[in-house]
């Protein structure tokens, strides 16, 4: 699966694709990216960017979504001369509560191509940052995180490495509700193992967990079991396992554990689940996100399964 489509709606507010003279308010959140055509015109995504900050309305702006700062051909650019231009310009948006780095679909650049940086001075920078979604995970660097107000934390990635996996283990976010990983598959730098995710699922960190996703994993099972029996699953509401390649035998071990049916939603959409594996999981009493059924490629006699976004 590729990623389509642009966010519409980020942080509970509409996205609206925003260039010079389009009005902005505390309501909508802009999104600021460079085309091919600006780009041969000579604009570049710090121009863009500027002119946001010389609209004096720019300090009502609840949030931002960054599309691509690079065109086509040139991804070999990071966003570090984004976070940077952000750090900057704390200042002049005193009202930022969610960011949304690399709105990316396909169409502009996979997301395997997509080039991150060390983004930790903007928490810094963003003390009352609320929200926080970053696309790509090559050259993402978390350092160490420290933050009082965040309360959703998204890393979409084909192959999240394993530092950033620890960083994240390591953090402390007291106000952390939502924290979800695409953790991806090897090939394409996904190289976390269970035990870089045990901190996580010992249940100590982000006291406020709500809904733990550990998405888009070629080791769904193997998570699905660790998961099965972790203190962190009595605490969270939530539990996200799609997009990976999920089937029966981590399905069995969710049912083995008691603590899956006291959840409020288990989500495994884009599985590859029986369909009596996955009534048994609806019989639970709980919502069930069962969409999207996958079958296994065979070749020469193997079995193939497929995590959703990778490249």
């Amino acid at each position: 699966m590729t990623i389509g489509e642009h966010v519409t709606q980020f942080a509970g507010l509409p996205v609206i694709d925003w260039e010079p003279g389009t009005a902005l308010s505390a309501t909508t959140i802009p999104r600021l990216s460079l085309s091919y055509e600006a780009y041969k015109e000579g604009q570049r995504w710090i121009d863009l960017f500027a002119a946001l900050l010389n609209d004096p309305a720019a300090a009502t702006v609840p949030g931002l979504v960054i599309g691509p700062w690079f065109v086509s051909g040139y991804s070999e650019d990071t966003s570090a001369s984004v976070v940077e231009a952000l750090v900057n310009a704390h200042q002049s948006l005193p009202n930022l509560r969610a960011l949304f780095l690399g709105d990316i679909i396909s169409e502009e650049s996979e997301i395997s191509w997509i080039n991150q940086s060390d983004i930790s001075p903007l928490f810094d920078a963003y003390p009352a940052l609320e929200h926080l979604t970053v696309r790509g995970g090559n050259d993402l660097r978390l350092g160490r995180l420290r933050h009082d107000r965040l309360r959703s934390l998204i890393l979409q990635s084909g192959g999240l490495p394993a530092g950033v996996v620890r960083e994240i283990a390591a953090a402390e976010l007291p106000s952390l509700e939502h924290l979800e990983l695409w953790l991806g598959v090897a090939e394409y730098g996904g190289d976390a193992t269970l035990a870089d995710l045990q901190p996580l699922l010992e249940g100590s960190r982000f006291p406020q967990l709500v809904t733990l996703g550990l998405c888009d994993s070629e080791q769904a099972d193997a998570i699905a079991a660790a998961v099965a029996t972790a203190p962190i699953l009595e605490r969270i509401r939530v539990l996200d396992l799609s997009l990976g390649t999920l089937g029966d035998k981590g399905a069995a071990a969710l049912l083995a554990s008691p603590a899956v049916a006291r959840l409020e939603k288990l989500d495994i959409h884009h599985h590859y689940c029986s369909p009596e594996m996955v009534a048994r999981l609806e019989s639970l009493g709980i919502t069930v996100d069962a969409s999207d059924p996958q079958v296994e490629d065979e070749d020469d006699g193997e079995s193939y399964r497929y995590a959703a976004v990778t490249e």
